[in-house]
């Protein structure tokens, strides 16, 4: 099973556009973390920035609801590609995310329902 879940904090605003057949695509970074004591203080400890790519109502509610900074619990899949460039073959790792919501342990949110007409896109 391929399933990934990552919580931690955009690094800008999504990125909207569209492709040529009109599909939206939001793609982001999101910077992920933990706390951990150290000669005791506590520090955050980077665990890494992760690409997400999310498509269709997801990626038009998710360019709508977030920005940079704002804390993000994201669940997907993890997706290999490699590409050729001019300075040679590259390989990158991405979470194509199937859910992207708010994380409420320090913040609130307001939920509003996409319309019928949004979903049908």
């Amino acid at each position: 099973m391929n399933q990934v879940v990552l919580v931690g904090n955009l690094t800008d605003d999504p990125a909207l556009r569209y492709t040529q057949s009109g599909k939206a695509v939001a793609n982001f970074t999101l910077a992920v973390s933990h706390r951990s004591r150290h000669n005791g203080q506590w520090q955050d400890v980077t665990d890494g920035f992760f690409t997400v790519t999310c498509w269709d109502t997801l990626a038009d509610n998710v360019a709508a609801s977030f920005k940079k900074g704002s804390r993000a619990i994201v669940a997907g899949k993890l997706i290999q590609r490699t590409f050729e460039t001019e300075g040679g073959k590259r390989t990158v790792v991405e979470v194509q995310a199937q859910h992207v919501g708010p994380d409420l342990q320090f913040a609130t949110a307001t939920i509003d329902k996409a319309s019928s007409e949004a979903k049908a896109s």
